[in-house]
């Protein structure tokens, strides 16, 4: 447990578009912690990104323990199941984990962060952006206290790869090969459970490209319908969470930035590390995400 005086040195494990504009301006600039260094697959990804930050830069197998020894904690933006065999060794090391969602793809790949987290007794949050940007966990928290909602619909439409888009995740293999339920399923359900109580029945369906239809009931006895996709036309892309219930219908506002989203993230990993108190979106709920996305696979393989 680090002490509120001591500033955790935190190091990041990525190199692609959401490390460079997210995760390593957010460390830079974040006032509690120290950034200490840049890991890559590719050497000459990890020294760009480091020397634009001043930080040392890693690489290799040899260079990502120097990196945990160098750290009090390491974020990862990584493929998930890149991801999730290097966070149970950074667990192991002794380091708390800012995780990226999914966690994993497999859920046997999640357990083993998980595992290996508590065994080592560390930290750890996933990176779910709606539930850290400061707009939308506002409007969780406020939903979630007035209550008695009755159904909720979750749409999140990506256009990736519309010959118009000119997105930096586009060319991301994981992406194009897992879709929106892997990508953009962690953030619907990140925030529906919060608002309607853990998922007791879980169905699903494909749709056209990679689209999935879920429907899902919820422990306070709501259901909700949750549309994901990366595939969509430009014209079709959105996100929309609409709740309705006893006291009105209340739509999410939009999040804002995602640099303010990490560094709250930051600010949760800093909390738990330093009481030893479990962060709701820590890695056990990026577990739980991981098999109610593999659940929802195998429903809609079912269905087929």
């Amino acid at each position: 447990m680090t002490t509120p005086e001591t500033p955790l040195r935190i190091g990041l494990a990525g190199t692609g578009p959401w490390a460079r504009s997210t995760h390593a301006p957010a460390l830079a600039a974040h006032p509690g912690t120290v950034f200490s260094g840049v890991w890559g697959r590719r050497a000459e990804a990890a020294g760009e990104l480091a020397g634009e930050h001043g930080v040392p830069a890693y690489s290799g197998d040899a260079g990502l323990d120097e990196l945990f020894a160098a750290s009090d904690a390491v974020a990862f933006a990584l493929p998930p199941d890149v991801q999730a065999p290097l966070a149970a060794r950074a667990a192991a090391a002794g380091c708390h984990l800012l995780l990226d969602k999914p966690v994993a793809t497999e859920a046997a790949g999640a357990r083993e962060v998980a595992e290996a987290a508590a065994r080592a007794d560390v930290a750890s949050v996933v990176f779910c952006t709606l539930r850290f940007a400061p707009r939308t966990a506002a409007w969780i928290a406020e939903q979630s206290a007035t209550g008695g909602w009755f159904t909720a619909r979750a749409d999140w439409l990506g256009a990736l790869w519309d010959p118009r888009s000119d997105s930096a995740y586009a060319a991301s293999p994981w992406r194009r090969e897992r879709g929106g339920l892997w990508d953009v399923g962690p953030h619907a359900l990140s925030v529906l459970i919060p608002l309607l109580g853990d998922v007791t029945a879980l169905t699903a369906a494909r749709g056209p490209a990679d689209v999935y239809n879920l429907v899902l009931r919820h422990a306070s006895g709501a259901s909700s319908t949750v549309t994901l996709a990366l595939g969509a036309p430009e014209g079709a892309a959105g996100v929309e969470f609409v709740l309705r219930g006893e006291h009105g219908v209340a739509t999410m506002p939009d999040w804002g930035s995602a640099v303010d989203a990490f560094t709250a993230a930051v600010d949760a990993l800093i909390t738990s590390a330093r009481t030893g108190e479990a962060h709701p979106c820590d890695v056990r709920f990026g577990l739980h995400l991981t098999e109610l996305l593999a659940g929802a696979e195998e429903s809609a393989q079912a269905a087929r």
